[in-house]
């Protein structure tokens, strides 16, 4: 069975993943910088950058049974791919996104808008879909059907799928969509600082931004490699990075001023 404190744990995910975005949608637009237009560029550059152009790479660069490259099994070569690859197509997207789609909407509220298209429907694909699944099995599981619908699955993977359901706790759901909430506001912030660079004709900033995403991907990267193995200290750094980010998203305002 899984425990209500677990389902009350991916409830939790699902709201910091999906319920975030949009409240932000209307607290944006409540302060006069919400701009539709950017919103939807930030969505188009996530789809196109990330999920399409990186995600090609990943199939000619990685292997696909092993967290590894195809042409090396060095864990700190594929760590440091992985932490490279995400900076560098999503912040060269969000500049050709600013340069190109929104050359008259370049206001610090557009850059936020940006950064929530991207984040936001980042946030949704990666952490609420993982909710919307776990909380369909977890129901399955506890009405007991879950077994009938598994033995069309290979019964190794149907037993450890059912195992990690459940055996992970409220704490780390909730530390999962902490982990959301985090890489939302990197988003925003990094959209913000592309956007300086932008306005000031300086690619520089296009650098910094590839620069600070690559550390905020470190430690995942370094975990998902096998380097660090507490996934505690992970999240730990991703939340102080994120508080960064939010304190700099303040801070950098005086920039557009």
């Amino acid at each position: 069975m899984v425990s209500g404190m677990s389902i009350a744990g991916i409830i939790a995910q699902l709201v910091l993943s999906v319920i975030l975005p949009v409240v932000l949608i209307f607290v944006f637009k409540r302060k006069n910088l919400l701009s539709i237009k950017a919103l939807g560029v930030g969505l188009l550059v996530f789809i196109i950058f990330s999920q399409i152009l990186e995600k090609l790479l990943h199939v000619a660069l990685l292997n696909p049974n092993e967290p590894a490259l195809k042409w090396s099994a060095n864990p700190y070569l594929y760590a440091l791919y992985g932490m490279l690859a995400a900076g560098l197509f999503e912040e060269f997207g969000r500049y050709f996104g600013f340069k190109l789609l929104l050359k008259k909407h370049q206001s610090y509220g557009d850059g936020l808008s940006l950064g929530l298209g991207h984040g936001g429907i980042e946030a949704m694909l990666v952490g609420g879909i993982g909710a919307v699944n776990a909380l369909v099995l977890s129901n399955m599981i506890n009405a007991g059907q879950f077994d009938q619908v598994a033995s069309q699955l290979d019964p190794e993977q149907a037993k450890i799928m059912k195992e990690q359901i459940t055996s992970t706790s409220f704490w780390s759901y909730f530390i999962s969509g902490l982990e959301r909430v985090a890489s939302l506001i990197m988003q925003l912030f990094l959209s913000l600082l592309v956007l300086v660079g932008v306005r000031k004709g300086s690619f520089k900033y296009v650098w910094y931004a590839v620069g600070i995403h690559a550390l905020f991907d470190a430690a995942p990267a370094l975990y998902q490699s096998g380097i660090l193995q507490n996934i505690w200290f992970v999240e730990s750094i991703i939340f102080l990075l994120g508080l960064a980010a939010f304190i700099g998203i303040r801070k950098i305002r005086v920039s557009f001023e």
